[in-house]
């Protein structure tokens, strides 16, 4: 009995392409948001920098204050803030839409994941399938064999039967 004279033969290998190619697409998006996250740290590193320059300039300007500098210096140091403010708020939003990103990348990440999943179980049943089509076309050959053989055995005896008793 040949493997290849298997009737889905072509289906399973067209299955078995498509699986490949989901995995393909999957590492593809596992790729693609470790990048996003990636990214994202790096904002946020960015981000956390701004914001402990605004701790010290806002530690300054108190410690400006309590030693009673001059007027013109507090403003000075109060107009910085707010630029200061103004970055990191800049720096806040570019996280958020980085975040934003992310939560996609892994929204496509776990899509991939489940026709990867559902390829998988294709293939696994085709392969069940091709199992249970060999095994019984294995017990029909084992039929066929048997039935031949007594055949063979019936004719064999009805030749020595008619032997003896042409004797």
């Amino acid at each position: 009995m040949e493997e290849s004279s298997y009737p889905l033969e072509q289906l399973a290998t067209i299955k078995l392409k498509k699986l490949e190619e989901a995995e393909k697409v999957l590492r593809q998006k596992k790729e693609a948001l470790e990048k996003e996250r990636v990214t994202l740290h790096t904002l946020e590193k960015a981000r956390d920098e701004v914001k402990n320059h605004r701790t010290e300039k806002l530690e300054q300007l108190r410690e400006g204050l309590d030693q009673g500098l001059p007027a013109l210096k507090i403003d000075q140091m109060r107009i910085y803030l707010k630029i200061v403010d103004e970055k990191l708020s800049g720096h806040e939003k570019k996280v958020s839409q980085q975040k934003k990103v992310v939560a996609a990348a892994e929204e496509e990440v776990k899509t991939a994941r489940e026709q990867f999943l559902k390829k998988q179980q294709d293939v696994e049943k085709l392969k069940l399938h091709k199992n249970e089509w060999s095994e019984e076309k294995r017990k029909e050959e084992s039929r066929k064999e048997t039935v031949e053989s007594d055949e063979l055995g019936s004719i064999s005896h009805h030749r020595r039967h008619n032997k003896k008793g042409n004797t």
